[in-house]
């Protein structure tokens, strides 16, 4: 490996990644709308030339770069959609689309695999076997974009795969990594009840969905706290109830009634189905209310395979002997590259892209969200250096 010759390239392709940055940020697209982006990403791999380029859904792109020698098959992973946000920011190349923000690094993603496309294939007849960029639409809006490449057959002869993100709450200069589960399933459930409106003042005449409903929620934070080993975490959020209109003196007929449930293991999450379609039924009957329950399972959980953590983790610490490895907790947040290491062994790397002192502070999926941009340095050399490494590993 050409250490010294590639951390040259490193610097001379990362103004490049900057200024793709600058301009997927000027040009976001929603989740499987991603026409403009994912054209601007197949030119670019075609203009680097060594790739065999495919299109296995309508707005993904995969580049394949083999090498000269036999070796393991890595596959590397970037999201590119962005989310329904009117961007706050203020920054000289923000959104150019009303209403429409990358609002959680996504840009960042798409433009230091990028670069890391660039540096790779220049180095084509020193590479072992072959690496596999993953151009990904649609991690933000579930089913994702993730399963739908999967039964495409991206993963097909992978051995591994690996992917970052930028954390705009994690400070520069500081990257984030556990075994096994590192993200939350994230499911929702949505539930309708059906009573017999009627006057406020005859309440006996009617059969009231809404006290039954205030009824259900207050079984439903039960749940967590009664149903659960505590030493699992779980988190279960009603974040919607409807019911009644302009008129106070109207027992309602329905109320709808809506959350989000969080879980790290199957087991757990089976759990917390099973108890919320209980409670609600149970309190619904003795009630005289009909309900219905709608459980949706989002993405699983991304798993960190040990093995390949543990070489992903001496790729750290040999090529970015600068940064601070911390091991972490679990997060509850959700990401769809659970989709690819449910497939393959995998491991998800978090690298800090927030500075207080620059102002960058704010969380992701916020109008005023931004990244320091010396962090996609960081993810350069993650991508280039693990690639390398792990094509090369026996």
């Amino acid at each position: 490996m050409k250490k010294n010759e590639i951390l040259q390239q490193l610097d001379d392709v990362y103004k490049d990644v900057i200024e793709w940055r600058r301009y997927l940020h000027q040009n976001p697209e929603l989740s499987f709308q991603e026409d403009h982006t994912s054209q601007f990403v197949y030119n670019l791999l075609e203009s680097f030339g060594g790739f065999e380029l495919s299109r296995p859904t309508k707005t993904s792109v995969v580049a394949r770069l083999k090498g000269s020698k036999p070796g393991r098959v890595i596959a590397l992973r970037a999201d590119m959609d962005a989310l329904p946000i009117k961007e706050e920011t203020g920054l000289p190349f923000t959104s150019t689309k009303d209403g429409v923000m990358h609002a959680c690094g996504h840009d960042g993603h798409t433009s230091m695999l990028l670069g890391a496309a660039k540096i790779l294939t220049a180095h084509k007849e020193d590479l072992s076997g072959e690496i596999v960029f993953l151009f990904q639409h649609a991690e933000e809006l579930p089913p994702g974009g993730a399963q739908e490449m999967v039964a495409a057959g991206v993963l097909d002869g992978v051995d591994e795969v690996v992917g970052v993100h930028l954390f705009s709450t994690v400070p520069f200069g500081t990257v984030h990594i556990r075994y096994g589960a590192l993200t939350a399933a994230s499911d929702v459930f949505e539930i309708s009840l059906q009573g017999k409106g009627g006057h406020a003042s005859t309440p006996q005449l009617t059969i009231d969905p809404l006290v039954t409903g205030a009824q259900i929620v207050t079984g439903l934070n039960h749940i967590v706290s009664r149903s659960i080993d505590p030493l699992e975490p779980s988190v279960v959020s009603v974040t919607k109830f409807q019911a009644g209109g302009l008129a106070l003196n109207v027992i309602p007929d329905t109320v709808e009634i809506g959350g989000s449930v969080r879980t790290l293991s199957p087991e757990v999450r089976e759990l917390v189905k099973k108890r919320i379609s209980e409670i609600t039924e149970g309190i619904a009957k003795a009630n005289g209310v009909e309900a219905k329950v709608n459980y949706t399972y989002g993405y699983s959980s991304v798993m960190n395979d040990k093995h390949v953590t543990d070489e992903v983790v001496q790729v750290i610490e040999e090529f970015l002997p600068d940064r601070t490895l911390e091991w972490v907790d679990p997060l509850l947040g959700g990401e769809d590259f659970s989709a690819f290491s449910n497939e393959k062994p995998g491991c998800f790397v978090i690298i800090g892209a927030g500075n207080e002192e620059k102002g960058i502070t704010y969380p992701h999926h916020h109008p005023k969200f931004d990244i320091d941009e010396e962090a996609l340095k960081d993810g350069l050399r993650f991508h280039v250096f693990t690639a390398l490494t792990l094509t090369n590993n026996k």
